[in-house]
C-alpha cells in the first residue's frame, strides 16, 4: 500500500490530520544512521514454510504479515528504497507464531526459498537492523537479543492500514519529543492511583513508584548502539515496585468476560468474576494459582499521542489519555521478570491490559493520579488528559 495523500481520523481529543506515509522518512528518521545497514525483515506465521515464494500471500487470513509484505518488502524491492537509503539485504523470514505475548522466539525460521535458517547465526548476527511485524509482541525477545548480538530494529505488531495511515505517518523526532516532556513531567513519583467505575461501582489500583525514574518509548534508535523501537511509539511508562487494590479486566480472548482482579503486594492474588463466561475466569485463576508470577503488576504506562483507534493495541496503548498496566515478564522494560522465572515457559509473557473507551466500552477510567512528595495532580479524567497533563506539552 503507498498512500500519497494525507488522512483525518477522529481521534479522543477530535480530528486530527496526519501526513502521506513516507517509509524512507519514518526509517531514516528512527535509525538513524541507517546508511550502510544490512536490513531484514521478520513475520510469524502458524506453518513458517509457507513463506516459501510468499504462499501465504494466496491464502486466507494474514492480514498483518500481508500488510508487511506489501508495505515493508514491496517498497525495499519494487521500489528502489533499498537503494534509496543505502541499504543491502532486504531478505525477508518467517518464524513460527509464539501464540503469546512476548514469549521466547523460536531457534529457526524458514526464507523465501523454502530454507531453513538459524535465527542466532543467520539474522540476528549478520544483520544491523531487523524490522519484525507479527501478530504476537515479539519487543522483550528481540530486545534481549539486539543487547547479545549488537543489531538494531524495530517491532510492529498488529500492522493495519490505520497504523500506517497514522501511527507510523508522523514525525518521530516530534513524537519523541513530546515523549521527553510528558517522561520530565512525572518522573519520580511515588504512585499513581487509578480509579475505575464499572456497573456503577468504583475500584481504585494504588501502583507503587517509590520515586523511580521514568521512562519513555519514543520510537527512536539513533547511534550505533543496539536497541529495539516499538511501533507506532509515544509512551511513558514505569516498572511498580509494588501494587495495591482492585481493577476490571476484560479478557482479550474472551472480551464479552470481564473479572475484577484484587491485587496485593504487587501481584493479582485473586479474580472475582463479574460478567461473560466464567470458565474464562476460572481458567485464568487456575493459571495464577499454578504460576504466581503471571500475575505481577510489569508495567504502568501512559499514552503520549493523539491517534484514532486502529484496533491493535500497538497503537491504541499510545494514545493520549489512555493508561494500561500489564502482568508478567518485564525485563525488557528494566523490570526484574524474566523468562526463567515462570513456571512454564508458555506462560513467561509480557501482558499488556489496555484501557480505552473504544475497547474497553464497559470500563470507565473516571480519574488518574499521580503523587509525589506533598504533590499530588489529576492527570486523566474520563480518558481525557487533564489541564495538568497538557501543560506539561507546553
Amino acid at each position: 500500500m503507498t498512500q500519497t495523500t494525507e488522512t483525518t481520523f477522529p481521534t479522543l481529543q477530535g480530528d486530527r490530520t496526519f501526513p502521506a506515509f513516507d517509509l524512507a522518512k519514518l526509517l531514516s528518521t528512527v535509525f538513524d544512521p541507517i546508511d550502510g545497514c544490512k536490513m531484514c525483515m521478520l513475520i510469524d506465521l502458524d506453518d513458517p514454510e509457507k513463506v516459501k515464494d510468499f504462499a501465504f500471500l494466496k491464502e486466507d487470513g494474514y492480514p498483518v504479515q500481508k500488510k508487511a509484505h506489501e508495505v515493508f518488502y514491496q517498497a525495499f524491492h519494487g521500489q528502489g528504497l533499498l537503494e534509496k537509503l543505502g541499504l543491502s539485504g532486504g531478505e525477508f523470514y518467517a518464524y513460527k507464531t509464539t501464540g503469546g505475548s512476548n514469549l521466547e522466539l523460536p531457534e529457526t525460521a524458514v526464507d523465501v526459498n523454502g530454507n531453513e535458517i538459524n535465527l542466532v547465526e543467520d539474522v540476528y548476527k549478520p544483520y544491523d537492523l531487523i524490522l519484525c511485524t507479527s501478530d504476537y509482541s515479539a519487543t522483550a525477545p528481540l530486545t534481549a537479543h539486539a543487547k547479545k548480538y549488537g543489531f538494531r530494529g524495530s517491532t510492529m505488531h498488529g500492522l493495519n492500514d490505520i497504523i500506517v495511515q497514522s501511527g507510523l505517518s508522523v514525525d518521530y523526532n516530534t513524537v519523541s519529543a513530546e515523549a521527553e516532556k510528558m517522561r520530565l513531567g512525572l518522573t519520580r513519583a511515588d504512585k499513581v492511583e487509578i480509579d475505575y467505575n464499572i456497573a456503577g461501582k468504583t475500584y481504585t489500583l494504588t501502583l507503587i513508584l517509590n520515586g523511580q525514574e521514568a521512562q519513555k518509548s519514543h520510537g527512536l534508535c539513533h547511534g550505533r548502539d543496539p536497541d529495539i523501537a516499538n511501533l507506532p511509539a509515544g509512551e511513558v511508562y514505569f516498572v511498580p515496585e509494588g501494587a495495591e487494590g482492585v481493577f476490571p479486566m476484560q479478557y482479550e480472548e474472551d472480551p464479552d468476560t470481564i473479572a475484577l482482579q484484587h491485587v496485593k503486594g504487587g501481584r493479582i492474588v485473586d479474580v472475582e468474576f463479574l460478567s461473560g463466561n466464567p470458565e474464562t475466569v476460572e481458567a485464568h485463576k487456575a493459571k495464577l494459582i499454578s504460576d504466581p508470577v503471571t500475575g505481577e503488576i510489569g508495567e504502568l504506562g501512559l499514552g503520549t499521542q493523539i491517534l484514532p483507534f486502529c484496533g491493535a493495541d500497538i497503537q491504541d496503548e499510545k494514545t493520549l489519555g489512555t493508561v494500561h498496566v500489564a502482568t508478567g515478564r518485564s525485563d525488557h522494560l528494566g523490570g526484574h521478570l524474566v523468562p526463567e522465572m515462570f513456571a512454564e515457559a508458555q506462560n513467561a509473557s509480557h501482558d499488556d491490559i489496555l484501557f480505552h473507551p473504544k475497547k474497553t466500552t464497559s470500563i470507565d477510567v473516571t480519574q488518574v493520579r499521580w503523587f509525589k512528595g506533598d504533590r499530588q495532580e489529576v492527570i486523566i479524567e474520563n480518558y481525557q488528559p487533564s489541564a495538568f497533563l497538557k501543560g506539561l506539552f507546553a
